[in-house]
């Protein structure tokens, strides 16, 4: 699982015109429909902070917990610069993470759940989960979407961004492994100074994991969950063969 520590520094230009407001409040709208009486969130997999902000600025008590400390920095800089108060960071492995507290909701998002290509990971997770969540409490995550993958399998990808600063370019060349429901995506970034024209390259490998609704089923059962439901991500209809992106709302009994 690639840490993100170089990429960090730059995670947020390349997706600026992610829409973290809309998602952040479609999070609130699950939260408000599924479990009305959350007020605390952990965060599994927080990047830079963003979603947390949002949610925080919402009046929940967030927090986030990432394996990348670059990430986590990004995050710490973000909060300085916002208003959101109550929310806490912690650097670390969410499959080994223990912080001693419980809470009314567990979020992961932005496919943290598909960076956990073993079952032993998604197993690891669920049992975060379990010893964080309230009983009753939801835990929602998005993922790649299996039969959307197979379906419309990935091709390479090329994104141009720049700001003030620096002219970004990034390559994603994916390779498709069908047999361990695992697509490698091999970025390459390069790095354009605007002062000095110097280009730095640095070159990461993200390995995702495809699921399917009958696997997460498994381990919600497993782990002693209710199934409340899945939609395309952003979204409150059924997913179809197009959406790549779909979320899971499951409750601990």
């Amino acid at each position: 699982m690639s840490n993100f520590n170089q990429y960090a520094e730059y995670y947020d230009l390349l997706y600026k015109d992610k829409d973290y407001i809309q998602e952040a409040n479609y999070i609130d709208s699950l939260l408000q429909k599924y479990s009305s009486n959350t007020k605390s969130i952990l965060e599994l997999g927080c990047g830079t902070g963003k979603h947390a902000i949002i949610l925080g600025k919402k009046g929940y008590k967030v927090h986030g917990v990432d394996l990348s400390e670059g990430m986590i920095r990004e995050a710490k800089i973000h909060l300085e610069q916002g208003e959101a108060t109550d929310i806490q960071l912690t650097q670390g492995d969410i499959r080994k993470v223990r912080l001693e507290e419980k809470f009314d909701a567990v979020i992961s998002l932005f496919h943290v759940m598909s960076y956990q290509t073993e079952n032993k990971d998604l197993e690891d997770v669920f049992q975060t989960v379990s010893e964080h969540l309230n009983e009753g409490g939801l835990f929602i995550f998005d993922c790649w979407n299996g039969p959307a993958v197979l379906e419309e399998q990935p091709e390479t990808r090329v994104r141009r961004l720049e700001n003030d600063s620096v002219e970004v370019t990034r390559i994603a060349e994916p390779t498709l492994h069908p047999n361990e429901n695992v697509v490698d995506v091999n970025y390459e970034i390069y790095i354009k100074d605007k002062k000095n024209n110097q280009i730095t390259k640095f070159s990461e490998v993200h390995n995702m994991r495809y699921l399917f609704k009958q696997e997460i089923m498994s381990l919600a059962e497993k782990y002693d969950y209710e199934f409340e439901h899945m939609f395309a991500f952003n979204s409150f209809y059924q997913p179809n063969l197009r959406d790549w992106n779909v979320i899971f709302i499951l409750r601990k009994r």
